[in-house]
């Protein structure tokens, strides 16, 4: 079913969500008629950070305008005709928009079209049976909505208590300037005759004591009004706290917390969508009792009275001034990471975005955003506040950039698109600390005012750890490190502080983690596939899944110590296997048809009750980024007996001169894929196509692979 037809179904503050999507810069008229069109078109293949990109947009916006005015054109009766002068006044406004800049059309309506989407499947999650989705997070995504309507409403309550203060005062002034005015008069009677003054001065004394007793019991009355009305203003902060809490102690953090596991492959953080949307909600609301706080203290100023009411505006003024300022500063944050492993002299991007930005008009003098590389002990001396005096640890080029604001998309953003590390510079090592376990973090500072500079803040906000590298043959140890570290580390950490050692599951996860990631592949890695790592690990001959639950391993046992009898670490053997099956082997892993963890014992034993010819693929225990076939066959020296061949590993070069189906199907002593599937079934769909006839009386050489023994053996 067409997204448009669902998202129409939607109700209350989902549809008010759908509704909010669209003005302006893009009219929910022409999402209406327009939705089979608006659906179908190829919005993502558009790299919205690439300018070249800008003819596909522009052409993009050629079609819609085109399609707005056919649709006008085919508009007849009177209803039809205001509607053909309403699409066409659209397709001006559209080309008047977006003309100079397609690429916001297409973020705009990419932006449009995945929110729909996630609405209705938020809905329809919660409206089915199955609907898992609806307890934890949509439960909290519930109260959270809930708690603001609270506020506003509780906000509300405040600005009319405020305008209804704000009228009593008025009268009680005006009251007040009648007091003096019969203050005057009664004054004025010392120049009359005794005659006069005693015919009037009573009716004057009696105005002034009624005057004066109304002001008296008005002036209570207005202290009183003071003070409810700061209490509501506590309570509504104290909301406010609370509301803040949640959003950025708990949802913030969550997205930074999956935007780190995603650096290991994990799955992708999640748009920010909702989480600007909820900032922006508290920023306006915040913003709105600030406002009504600042009133209140005019009001007080205006009209002084005795009481404790100023130092309750003050812890007001200040407890507002500080939610604001933990808002702002926490809501700049790092939307795409720098690579963790970073190259010097080489290109890098990353986005910086400030998620109230937009509601607090900081775009109308936009900032300019600053990064430096600092290492581990900046970042320590940085977090307590200490003065860094500015250092930084290196040279970034194109380190400036100045926040954008995207009017379609609401956001505020910077996007270092060409920065490069020129240099580094290296602090003393610890102990056996290598290169490429010394961690730094770029810094991303800006300054910035809101409220017409009432309030200037200073942001700063830390990548996930780097590690620089300046040769490619330092990456695998360089990703171990970061490997650990955004499985490992605790939020609120001290930079950048992990565990010395894990337990084995937990190890277990963040590798089958990053194994399905390089290998693009739904097949991870499986129980048995484990407990041969364990193996590996822990020099264990165990083949019992618990008995590994409870141990640890060290940083030294991932990758610091060479495995017993090797010139290799545990991590540089699992990154060898990762890379080969990433580039050469995919498609057979897929497909199931590597076994691959097994040791050479145990191939053998499985092998020796299949009949000849049955083969496995297994990774090579000896070097790092093999693989190679084991196959059961006859015993040439020893008739009747049958023994396991292992043919030498092969490697990355090997597969990019022929590739591992081919050679397989080169051997016709391998029959079988264990347990029993025909070779051919298996892989034939790999093979290579036979080469064509010669070609001008010239024959193309074919590589074959051979195993000399093969014949000895079949």
């Amino acid at each position: 079913m067409a997204v448009w037809i669902q998202a129409q179904q939607l109700q209350g503050d989902a549809l008010h969500q759908m509704q909010s999507l669209y003005g302006q810069h893009f009219p929910i008229e022409v999402r209406h008629y327009l939705s089979q069109w608006l659906e179908g078109q190829l919005w993502d293949v558009i790299d919205l950070e690439n300018p070249q990109e800008e003819f596909k947009a522009k052409r993009l916006l050629d079609s819609l305008i085109q399609e707005l005015q056919n649709k006008a054109e085919h508009q007849v009766g009177e209803d039809g005709f205001l509607l053909k002068i309403k699409l066409g006044h659209y397709a001006s406004q559209l080309k008047s928009t977006y003309d100079r800049c397609p690429l916001e059309l297409v973020r705009c309506i990419k932006h449009i079209l995945y929110t729909e989407q996630r609405l209705v499947r938020e809905a329809s999650n919660s409206s089915s049976p199955v609907g898992g989705m609806m307890d934890s997070m949509s439960q909290k995504y519930q109260q959270i909505n809930q708690a603001f309507e609270e506020l506003r409403l509780l906000t509300q309550d405040t600005e009319n208590d405020l305008r209804k203060l704000q009228h009593n005062q008025e009268y009680f002034i005006i009251q007040y300037q009648e007091s003096l005015r019969i203050q005057a008069q009664l004054t004025s009677l010392t120049t009359l005759p005794p005659a006069d003054r005693q015919l009037r001065e009573p009716t004057l004394l009696s105005k002034r004591a009624t005057v004066e007793a109304w002001l008296t019991r008005e002036a209570n009355t207005l202290q009183k009004y003071r003070l409810d009305l700061a209490e509501k203003h506590q309570k509504s902060l104290q909301l406010l706290r609370k509301q803040q809490t949640i959003i950025l102690d708990d949802e913030l953090i969550h997205w930074k917390r999956r935007q780190q596991l995603a650096g290991n492959g994990g799955p992708p953080e999640g748009g920010l969508d909702i989480l600007q949307s909820w900032c922006e909600k508290l920023a306006e609301t915040i913003w709105q009792n600030r406002q009504q706080i600042r009133r209140a203290e005019h009001l007080r100023q205006q009209l002084p009275i005795p009481g404790p009411i100023e130092e309750l505006l003050n812890d007001l003024n200040s407890t507002i001034t500080d939610i604001i300022s933990a808002l702002v500063t926490s809501t700049f944050i790092i939307e795409k990471q720098p690579p963790q492993v970073l190259k010097t002299q080489t290109k890098f991007a990353a986005t910086v975005r400030l998620l109230v930005g937009g509601k607090l008009n900081v775009h109308m003098n936009p900032p300019q955003v600053k990064a430096t590389i600092i290492s581990e002990q900046q970042a320590k001396a940085l977090l307590k506040n200490e003065n860094t005096r500015n250092d930084s640890s290196g040279e970034i080029l194109n380190n400036n950039c100045v926040m954008e604001y995207h009017q379609a998309t609401g956001t505020l953003s910077a996007n270092f698109r060409n920065m490069s590390l020129k240099r580094i510079k290296r602090s003393d090592r610890r102990g056996a600390e290598s290169v490429t376990e010394e961690k730094f973090t770029i810094l991303f500072e800006s300054q910035f005012s809101v409220g017409g500079n009432e309030l200037v803040f200073q942001v700063k906000t830390l990548s996930l750890p780097v590690v620089v590298i300046v040769h490619g043959s330092q990456d695998n140890n360089a990703t171990a490190t970061v490997l650990w570290d955004n499985a490992f580390a605790e939020p609120g950490r001290v930079p950048f502080i992990v565990p010395d050692k894990v337990l084995w599951p937990q190890l277990c996860e963040a590798l089958n983690m990053k194994y399905k990631a390089e290998v693009q592949s739904n097949r991870g890695l499986s129980e048995e596939n484990l407990v041969f790592l364990a193996q590996k690990a822990f020099s264990s001959s165990s083949i019992n899944p618990d008995d590994y639950r409870g141990m640890t391993m060290t940083w030294s046992q991932f990758n610091r110590e060479s495995l017993p009898g090797r010139n290799f670490t545990f991590w540089q053997w699992f990154d060898g296997v990762m890379e080969l099956t990433k580039k050469h082997l995919k498609p057979h892993w897929n497909d199931g048809a590597i076994l691959g963890f097994v040791n050479k014992q145990q191939a053998q034993d499985m092998l020796m009750s299949k009949p000849n010819g049955t083969f496995l693929l297994r990774f090579s225990d000896s070097e790092i980024g093999g693989i190679t076939i084991a196959w059961v066959a006859e015993n040439p020296n020893k008739p009747g007996e049958r023994m396991v061949w292992n043919l030498m590993p092969y490697t990355t070069k090997d597969f990019s001169i022929r590739s591992l189906a081919d050679r397989i199907s080169d051997l016709n002593h391998l029959l079988f894929l264990y347990p029993d599937r025909p070779k051919d079934e298996v892989f034939s769909k790999y093979y290579t196509p036979p080469l064509s006839k010669a070609v001008d009386g010239y024959v193309k050489p074919q590589i074959k692979q051979v195993v000399p023994e093969a014949d000895l053996i079949t």
